[in-house]
């Protein structure tokens, strides 16, 4: 009986990817889900991890709707090879697990995403990884921090809150010369702004959470690389943490990015808008955004990127933290929330005790940083005017 009703159900399978699905097409992929993948013999089974890297061997590594965003973000990126993550921090700590081993030393950038600077310290230097922070506009000085046995610097730019940019061609070309490998966080670009792996980085880092999925509703993350032996590297280190990632996530993704490009110019476009009318109020000490021209940072944004983030801060000039607080009870348009390249506007405050931990920080007050949405531009200025004057 269960050996018939097996023979039923592969029937019922063939049935199904030969006769059910004949004719059908759709503009959207296929939502896979799986954990368990099926092999057609045992010689198949017993020889599935040769084809850990071009096939499937278990849903840890992804099914086809996984490989269908990975294929879409690597040629996004101008890269050869794409490895998708449950988050953007996911991605940035399995980079470090698979470059570095114990006795070595990696850089990282003193503005990068401050989860990566903590797991760095207090993770990695437990195991014997030496980790230090560089001043993030460093440039080709960089290379007087190199050591013979440093082998990662991780980038992020610019760099999350304070919005310092890096000069990423100098970087690399240091980085180069003396074998070491750079590692970008280019969230707050995306390729559509910064084309990273193309202009010379190894690893590029996305916090597909934000700008992809455009949406506030999926957590993901992918690793770009050109490098074969890295992208193995990534994938073994992915099986071997169980770093799985749903399907549907990397559809909701895949959706997202149909419209990203039209997203990304809109909010690239109004957040300019924005930090023009910032730098212009009477109760605004400081507008940080490198696209805006006078930036401390737009020089070296012009020369490598195409298009700016959707992302600034500004420094208020407020009297006390109590009228900051005030200042966003007063938000209306803007939501208050940390992450940012959804399609609603949000806000946040990292106060000057934050700056202060840092080392190589030129803010020493409280920074609030705007998520530029697609709502119309005209109300998102007028907002952030009435809560300054309400504060």
């Amino acid at each position: 009986m269960i050996r018939e009703r097996t023979e039923v159900i592969r029937s019922e399978d063939n049935q199904e990817s030969s006769g059910r699905d004949s004719g059908f097409r759709s503009l959207s992929p296929a939502v896979w889900r799986a954990s368990t993948v099926l092999f057609d013999n045992i010689a198949d089974f017993t020889t599935r991890k040769e084809r850990l890297f071009d096939g499937y061997t278990y849903g840890v590594t992804g099914t086809p709707t996984t490989r269908v965003l990975e294929d879409r973000v690597a040629e996004l990126e101008g890269a050869r090879h794409c490895i998708a993550l449950p988050s953007g921090q996911a991605a940035l700590c399995l980079v470090a697990l698979s470059l570095l081993s114990a006795g070595d030393h990696m850089l990282v950038a003193d503005s990068a995403y401050g989860p990566l600077r903590t797991f760095a310290r207090d993770y990695l230097q437990r195991f014997g990884i030496t980790c230090e922070t560089f001043d993030p506009e460093a440039g080709s000085a960089i290379a007087q921090r190199l050591k013979p046995h440093t082998k990662a610097i991780f980038l992020e730019s610019p760099g999350s809150i304070t919005m310092e940019m890096q000069d990423i061609p100098a970087i690399v070309q240091a980085a180069r010369a003396a074998g070491v490998r750079t590692v970008l966080d280019n969230s707050w670009a995306s390729p559509l702004g910064f084309r990273a792996v193309p202009a010379g980085v190894d690893v590029v880092v996305e916090a597909a959470s934000k700008l992809f999925g455009g949406h506030s509703d999926l957590l993901l993350g992918t690793v770009a690389t050109d490098d074969r032996g890295l992208y193995e590297s990534f994938r073994t280190t992915q099986s071997v943490l169980g770093q799985a990632v749903s399907a549907e996530d990397c559809f909701l993704a895949l959706r997202g990015m149909e419209t990203l490009e039209l997203r990304y110019r809109h909010q690239c476009a109004a957040a300019l808008q924005v930090a023009h009318a910032l730098a212009g109020h009477d109760l605004v000490q400081d507008v940080l955004f490198p696209p805006r021209p006078g930036d401390r940072g737009h020089a070296r944004w012009s020369a490598s990127f195409t298009v700016g983030g959707c992302v600034l801060s500004f420094v208020p000039r407020l009297p006390s933290e109590a009228a900051v607080h005030r200042f966003f009870d007063a938000l209306q348009v803007f939501r208050i929330g940390a992450s940012w390249g959804g399609t609603h506007s949000l806000a946040a405050y990292y106060p000057a005790a934050e700056q202060a931990r840092r080392q190589h920080c030129r803010i020493d007050s409280g920074i609030v940083r705007l998520s530029v949405g697609v709502e119309p531009t005209e109300d998102l200025i007028a907002d952030l005017d009435q809560a300054l004057r309400n504060a």
